[in-house]
């Protein structure tokens, strides 16, 4: 594919380590960009990111090189149409916000309370499996009803099957780790399915789908659930702890902690790619795509465009527009546990803030988000008192 030097010269090693600076480059003067490595198209502005994500007709899912799909079958994420709507359609009516306000900010502020409270005697911890992961899978694990599976085996399904698609997206031949991870899973849903309690989200699905389906969907909503808030969460602490003006200003104005969450899911969007297939032979921006070429939108780099965001690598919890992150993706498949995901982080962040004095990072433990897929630090360390 020529003319697209900077696309030719973009490596998959290089936007997981730290792809700001090409991204930048790409948005700049390739806004839709040929990689070699990738063999396909990746999208890094703004306003071409939407018009993909709007338009699941000519940029659709459903394509057998799907990675998720790959993993857990046909599912939400992996349906266009008349089927995602299928498919999506019992999940959603405990993830509106009402309804993720009534139904979970008890739970979450309890089980906040447990971790927070096992932590503080120590002085020092590592905040993202010691406290952002467990949080995350309690909260989906209840959300979902799930049954006879503890926080460990459920967290060790997810870094399975997280492993797995990551390495079908970079290309690389995935291990058998991700489906064994994923039959276990399928086991639980249908023994919880089999309990008929009528109080159970996979219960109540299950009316409606049929049980692979409901399996496949409970497997994309644990994944989901859990990336989705562990990273919010650990990049959200990372972004305030790494500049203490930001943060100070959140501690005198407990308002802004919406902003600082918003900003951060800005600056470091927890899944930073979505990928799509083109249905059809299109025009978009600078380049002319072929019907089934694989179209990878950055959320990254769309998240970062100057023409929407005014200096775009700037931490700014009073940000006016940080609200149009694209973190969420957009269109049809706009994450459908958003809300949830949100509540979860405001109410981690303000216990950890509020309970840990002088909370800061280790120095001894230097640390930054990574990975090509799913972006957040692989630890983080902190100290307070």
């Amino acid at each position: 594919m020529i003319g697209f030097p900077l696309g030719a010269t973009t490596t998959l090693a290089e936007l997981a380590s730290d792809p700001h600076p090409r991204l930048a480059r790409l948005r700049a003067h390739e806004p839709v960009s040929w990689l070699p490595e990738l063999n396909g198209w990746l999208v890094t502005r703004r306003d071409l990111a939407l018009d993909v994500m709007r338009d699941a007709e000519t940029f659709t899912v459903d394509d057998p090189r799907f990675s998720t799909a790959q993993v857990v079958g046909p599912s939400m994420l992996s349906l266009d149409g008349d089927e995602h709507t299928r498919h999506r359609e019992p999940f959603t009516a405990p993830f509106r916000p009402r309804e993720v306000r009534d139904g979970f900010a008890e739970f979450i502020e309890r089980e906040t309370d447990r971790l927070v409270t096992a932590l503080e005697p120590a002085g020092a911890a590592e905040l993202r499996r010691g406290f952002a992961g467990p949080l995350a899978v309690a909260v989906v694990t209840e959300a979902l009803g799930l049954v006879g599976a503890g926080t460990d085996t459920v967290l060790s399904w997810y870094d399975a099957i997280v492993r797995t698609v990551s390495d079908l997206t970079a290309g690389r031949t995935a291990g058998p780790a991700g489906p064994e991870a994923y039959a276990e899973l399928r086991t639980a849903v249908e023994a919880t399915v089999a309990e008929k309690d009528t109080t159970s989200l996979l219960a109540s699905a299950a009316d409606r789908l049929a049980l692979p389906e409901v399996a496949s969907n409970a497997a994309v909503l644990m994944f989901g659930g859990i990336e989705t808030t562990e990273a919010m969460i650990t990049n959200a602490l990372l972004h305030l702890l790494r500049h203490p003006d930001q943060l100070a200003l959140v501690q005198a104005d407990s308002a802004l902690l919406g902003g600082a969450i918003e900003e951060s899911l800005r600056l470091e969007p927890g899944a930073a790619v979505v990928d799509r297939y083109a249905t059809r032979d299109i025009t978009l921006g600078p380049a002319s795509i072929h019907k089934g070429d694989l179209v990878t939108v950055s959320l990254t780099g769309a998240n970062r465009d100057p023409a929407v965001f005014p200096d775009p690598d700037r931490f700014d919890v009073r940000r006016a527009n940080a609200r149009l992150q694209l973190a969420f993706a957009h269109g049809p498949h706009y994450c459908l546990a958003a809300h949830l995901a949100r509540l979860e982080t405001r109410i981690a962040l303000r216990h950890l803030l509020d309970r840990l004095p002088a909370l800061r990072l280790d120095p001894a433990h230097p640390t930054a988000p990574y990975g090509l897929v799913f972006r957040k630090p692989p630890t983080l360390h902190v100290l307070w008192g």
